[in-house]
């Protein structure tokens, strides 16, 4: 970030309680990560946004004579899984496959920066799984040739039990080097006692009867996604041109004087203590204050469109067990699994069938057990419609460091002036 000294609410992202960085890749993070991961790599960040298509029989050749040798090394974001780690107990029961489970993975940044030079040189990085988030990393960890290309033959449950809308991905479109381990959105949140009618569009947050009481995102990335898509602008398609008038939508809501303040993750407190009557929000987080504070917080996903971010499975091509390792990821996509796992982080699940499950569940239960587990399952937050879906958008993708940077100089004193 050009000279920022804004809190990067993407180390806080999501469940407050459960989750703290993991969602740096998917904004602009960091002018030295970033610079950093492009360096490591070799590369000036130009060329297409599409991932770069493995050769016809890349498939065939990397699966070639893969034999199992009963064990994982699984790589994830702290808090992610219920410590008791029920689901990996529950997949080596069934495989005999043991998974040596570490939360390593802090930021996108430092992790790609980290293991590059391990996969440049054709070496193992200690891990046959990992979860990686899509953004400036995950394009690079493809264009680097440093994912290996995936097998749908051995992944039979995520090819019955995943949402489709989940191939169409720009950024692995088709699923070639990547599957989700789950996704957040988002959108906008509105406390109902002091709104009384319903918030559909993002025009809402420009609305002069709400004066004072819009609270925004100091997240740049974040906050220009609302201007674009005000504007009716696809963020991902989105030229320097686009930003400028983005900005110059966004200091309009400023000037009014209708912006409370620009917040990290401390939106949830100005929310829940009326500071704020509508705001930016992040789906997990209202959908664990509403659990946990027993406030009725209304989140909605736009007309006008939200932003889905995903966090994804993928195995590094050094990977010494890679088909354990695909074993495992579509273990996850087994509607059960998928179910205990959602009960758990409450973040959309890329499972729809899971929700059924997730119901048969709480059936079991009683009391406030059975009331929380209902939330989870009829939760939109965790089980978005297709509707939905058609609704989200990803964030801006940057070609190059000059790009980041123009990008952050149009965007950034809105948030510092």
């Amino acid at each position: 970030m050009v000279q920022s000294n804004i809190p990067d609410p993407s180390l806080i992202r999501g469940l407050t309680q459960r989750r703290l960085g993991r969602r740096d890749a998917l904004r602009v993070s960091g002018l030295s990560a970033f610079a950093m991961a492009l360096a490591a790599c070799g590369v000036k960040g130009t060329g297409s946004t599409a991932p770069s298509a493995p050769a016809p029989d890349a498939v065939a050749k990397y699966w070639a004579g893969k034999t199992s040798n009963g064990n994982v090394n699984f790589a994830n974001w702290p808090l992610y899984m219920d410590p008791k780690q029920p689901e990996l107990k529950k997949f080596t029961k069934a495989t005999g496959v043991t998974v040596k489970y570490q939360e390593v993975i802090q930021e996108m940044g430092p992790w790609f920066a980290k293991v590059q030079p391990q996969l440049a040189a054709g070496q193992s990085i200690g891990y046959d799984l990992m979860v990686i988030t899509n953004g400036i990393q995950f394009k690079q960890f493809v264009d680097s040739g440093f994912l290996a290309p995936l097998d749908h033959s051995k992944l039979p449950n995520y090819v019955a039990n995943a949402d489709p809308s989940y191939a169409n991905t720009a950024y692995d479109k088709g699923n070639v080097y990547s599957v989700p381990w789950t996704s957040g959105i988002t959108g906008i949140a509105y406390d109902p006692k002091k709104i009384t009618r319903p918030i559909t569009k993002l025009a809402d947050l420009w609305d002069p009867a709400f004066k004072g009481k819009v609270g925004m995102y100091s997240d740049t990335q974040e906050l220009a996604n609302f201007g674009l898509m005000a504007l009716g602008l696809n963020p991902d398609e989105s030229t320097p041109e686009d930003w400028k008038k983005a900005a110059e939508k966004l200091k309009e809501q400023k000037s009014a004087g209708l912006v409370r303040n620009y917040y990290d993750q401390s939106y949830v407190d100005a929310l829940g203590k009326g500071e704020v009557w509508i705001t930016q929000a992040w789906s997990g987080d209202i959908f664990q204050k509403n659990v946990s504070d027993g406030t009725d917080f209304k989140f909605v996903i736009p007309e006008e469109g939200g932003t889905i971010w995903t966090d994804n499975f993928a195995i590094p091509i050094t990977a010494q067990n890679p088909l354990d390792a695909i074993k495992l990821m579509d273990f996850f996509y087994e509607v059960e699994n998928a179910a205990t796992l959602a009960e758990y982080i409450n973040y959309v699940c890329p499972v729809p069938a899971a929700q059924e499950q997730i119901k048969k569940d709480a059936a079991k239960l009683s009391g406030d057990d059975k009331a929380a587990m209902e939330a989870v399952a009829s939760s939109p937050l965790v089980f978005p419609a297709q509707s939905d879906y058609a609704k989200l958008h990803y964030y801006v993708d940057f070609k190059s460091t000059a790009e980041q940077q123009q990008f952050q100089s149009i965007f950034e004193p809105i948030v510092l002036a």
